[in-house]
C-alpha cells in the first residue's frame, strides 16, 4: 500500500505544523508517534518533542492536497513530487537547525529552505 501523510482530523487546524524541510503538514503529535514520512530518515522526530518543536513550524501559509503527486504540475513547482500523498504548505517560514543544515551536506543534499518557492 502507498504511504499517505496522515491527514488531520476536522477541528484540529490550530495544532497544524509545516516540516520545514518537506513542507508536510501534520499535527504535532502525528509528527511525534509517527514521524515526517517524507523525511524521518533525515529528521528523526518519532518521539522527540524537542526534534518537532525544531524542524517543524506553525508559521506556514495556505495548504494544497497533494493526491497524485507524480503526476502534478503544482507537485512539481512545489518540489513535492516525490513525496507522499497528503496535505502540503504552499510556503514555510523559517529553517532547519544550523547542525541538521550541515548534516545534509555532509550528505550530499542540497537543501533549500521552503520559505520562497524558486524555480
Amino acid at each position: 500500500m502507498e504511504q499517505v501523510g496522515a491527514v488531520p482530523a476536522a477541528g484540529k487546524a490550530r495544532g497544524l505544523r509545516a516540516c520545514l524541510l518537506c513542507s508536510i503538514v501534520q499535527t504535532a503529535a502525528d509528527f511525534r508517534k509517527s514521524g515526517c514520512p517524507n523525511c524521518e530518515e533525515l529528521l528523526r522526530l518519532r518521539g522527540s518533542i524537542d526534534r518537532v518543536s525544531t524542524c517543524t513550524t506553525t508559521a506556514f501559509d495556505g495548504i494544497i492536497s497533494m493526491i497524485n503527486p507524480d503526476e502534478s504540475w503544482v507537485a512539481r513547482w512545489q518540489r513535492t513530487e516525490k513525496y507522499v500523498r497528503g496535505l502540503y504548505a504552499i510556503r514555510v517560514s523559517g529553517r532547519i537547525p544550523h547542525d541538521l543544515e550541515e548534516e545534509l551536506v555532509e550528505r550530499g543534499i542540497n537543501y533549500r529552505p521552503r520559505d520562497s518557492i524558486q524555480d
